[in-house]
């Protein structure tokens, strides 16, 4: 049975129900049932979201590509997250989502194309309702929230500010209030929106616009923050003075704060706000209070900002680690299962190495042709002499080859 911790759990502390011993507990804040979540599934989920990102730096360290945002130790807050998710639901990422991309059943070579320069954006977010990345910090809020606007308008949803809600805020946990039964089959099943940012875009015009457009419009949508501690080379506490979840109250909307590197409680909070979000109760913050165990980009190099000891510290709560133990301790898995997601893990990285390889070289007239609906007679042009251009540089390089 789940035990409950005897100490009085102060409000800022991050809600955990997955211990870094791999001991489920409960907490108050939060009520969840363990039992609807399979715990299995969610392993092998951060296994090869974590085997993609290990395969992905090695690539860019090979020349495959160009750059490299990792997620390492943030995979369970992706997969909880994403796993709350329904397929109708809309995603709005950052440019560091590959574990929920890999739950929205996005291909990753999709992802590598990206970095490896052969796509502007490599898929059609209608296919997986997963948005393309958005490298602009925090500009995918707004166009979260104007999804969110869109659904409103669609269907002519009711919304908490057509009920005269309370958008009042004090650091409030919704799941308290909403409780969810996903086998409940009279919980809706109408659209949301899950938006991710980091701590650095809390700091950006953009994310504190569409907080204020979301809470006071009382939108379909969910704001996603993993604070990773580092925006690049910046803590976070040279950003703001109070936790993530906390700010929420000033814009009106529910904070709520989590251990980011516990895949129970992250599934459990974004379940609860997305309940929220599609029964008209409007948005909610979510702080998944974790960190970036890599560089912020394989451009980086975060030894030259970051304590050791540090490093360590966070090292010893990793969040595939403590999933691990609880299925261990509990007999919930073997080692032949444990076998089985490695086996599937190389499968997968080797599959992944050589597709990579394989993506097609795209025609340099593409950024031309889409630019605009129908081509200006100046893209034209331009066009026309890009195309002179790479002629003449294959002509040196011919000649080149001629006199060596």
């Amino acid at each position: 049975m789940p035990r409950t911790s005897a100490k009085t759990k102060d409000r800022h502390d991050p809600i955990q129900l997955l211990t870094p011993q791999g001991e489920a507990v409960t907490d108050a804040r939060l009520p969840f049932d363990p039992s609807g979540a399979d715990l299995p599934a969610l392993y092998r989920d951060m296994v090869l979201a974590r085997r993609l990102d290990t395969e992905a730096i090695a690539l860019q360290r090979q020349g495959e590509l160009g750059l490299w945002p990792s997620l390492f130790g943030q995979e369970a807050a992706q997969i909880g997250a994403a796993r709350a998710l329904r397929p109708a639901d809309m995603v709005f990422p950052t440019y560091r989502e590959h574990g929920v991309a890999w739950c929205r059943g996005l291909d990753p070579a999709s992802l590598l194309g990206l970095f490896r320069g052969t796509t502007l954006g490599g898929w059609d977010p209608r296919d997986v309702n997963f948005n393309l990345y958005t490298l602009v910090i925090g500009a995918q809020t707004l166009h979260a929230v104007g999804y969110a606007m869109g659904i409103v308008r669609d269907t002519g949803r009711i919304t908490g500010t057509d009920r005269g809600r309370d958008t009042g805020s004090d650091f409030a946990d919704p799941a308290v209030e909403h409780p969810v039964d996903p086998a409940d089959p009279t919980d809706p099943t109408d659209p949301a929106v899950l938006a991710f940012l980091g701590d650095g875009a809390l700091s950006e015009g953009e994310t504190n616009e569409a907080f204020i457009w979301a809470t006071t419009q009382s939108l379909p949508v969910v704001f996603f923050c993993q604070n990773n501690q580092w925006a690049i080379s910046a803590p976070y506490s040279v950003q703001s003075t109070v936790p993530v979840a906390q700010r929420a109250a000033g814009f009106g909307l529910p904070g709520i704060r989590v251990d980011g590197n516990d895949v129970l409680a992250c599934l459990a909070a974004t379940r609860s706000a997305l309940h929220t979000a599609r029964t008209g109760g409007g948005p909610t913050l979510i702080e998944a209070f974790t960190y970036r165990r890599n560089a912020h980009t394989t451009a980086d190099d975060a030894s030259r900002y970051r304590e050791t000891a540090e490093e360590k510290e966070w090292a010893a709560k990793d969040p595939i680690s403590r999933v691990r133990d609880h299925l261990v301790n509990t007999g919930a898995a073997d080692p032949a299962y444990f076998a089985g997601i490695e086996a599937e893990a190389q499968t997968f990285a080797e599959g992944l190495r050589s597709r990579c390889r394989a993506l097609p070289e795209p025609d340099p007239a593409l950024p031309f042709e889409h630019t605009y609906a129908e081509m200006t007679p100046e893209l034209r042009r331009q066009l026309a002499e890009h195309r002179a251009y790479l002629t003449s540089l294959r002509e040196m390089s011919d000649l080149s080859g001629e006199r060596a």
